[in-house]
């Protein structure tokens, strides 16, 4: 594998009055990561970006195994730094959806926490990589619906991890190889929402990595674009 490529953008969406969402891209590290905030306006935006800030403090240096370890650790100290925040305000929720992408040496890791996801395109085919911290996921996981159905439910927004809430930050972690052509794709429940996985995958393969990011926007844009979209695609050379 000789590089990586990526493109990138977050969006308010139709219907909300802010973002809540950041977006971070440290290419020259190999770290990418999309946070999605919740606890309304002020607290939201003070979630996300909260986990931005740490994340890009990162060494820029670190060989790759103390990288990953050290992305760990700023995950974890965004969520301290959000628990304090939330007890300043009397104990109201606040935290950030998550999703990290690193890659270094053919390899991959994903960290997560809540229902931000991951999905890899390789071969023509798609593969969600994370497993959605949701009341709606333990459906999927006992087989009583799709990850697709799942979206149309009524508790489809019910979360059951974030960085920020709780005890723990509950982070998940998978890692995997990186081949040539591979393609991946980290994004906010404002897209996946409105684009199940045929929708995405006839979308994303074959299609330019500089125009991807915004084409996936106007898919949820028209789709509806009721909630913050945030998209990173990272393409393996």
């Amino acid at each position: 594998m000789s590089r990586l490529r990526h493109s990138a953008v977050t969006h308010v969406g139709r219907v909300r009055r802010v973002n809540e969402d950041s977006i971070l891209s440290l290419p020259d590290q190999q770290i990418w990561l999309v946070a999605d905030g919740m606890g309304g306006h002020a607290a939201g935006d003070f979630a996300s970006q909260s986990v931005v800030e740490y994340v890009a403090a990162l060494p820029p240096d670190l060989p790759p195994g103390e990288r990953m370890q050290a992305l760990r650790g700023a995950l974890e100290a965004a969520h301290g730094a959000i628990r304090a925040e939330s007890d300043r305000r009397g104990g109201a929720t606040v935290g950030a959806a998550v999703v990290a992408l690193i890659i270094a040496n053919g390899h991959f890791a994903a960290f997560w926490a809540g229902d931000s996801r991951l999905y890899r395109f390789r071969d023509g085919g798609i593969e969600l990589l994370t497993s959605d911290h949701s009341v709606v996921a333990e459906f999927v996981k006992a087989g009583q619906m799709t990850w697709d159905e799942a979206e149309q439910h009524p508790q489809s927004n019910a979360i059951t991890r974030a960085i920020g809430v709780g005890d723990a930050p509950g982070l998940e972690k998978i890692r995997g190889d990186v081949r040539p052509g591979d393609r991946f794709l980290l994004c906010s429940d404002g897209l996946n929402k409105y684009a199940g996985f045929e929708t995405l995958r006839r979308a994303v393969t074959g299609a330019p990595i500089e125009t991807l990011a915004d084409k996936l926007l106007t898919l949820a844009l028209e789709g509806g674009g009721q909630d913050n979209i945030s998209i990173v695609v990272v393409d393996a050379l």
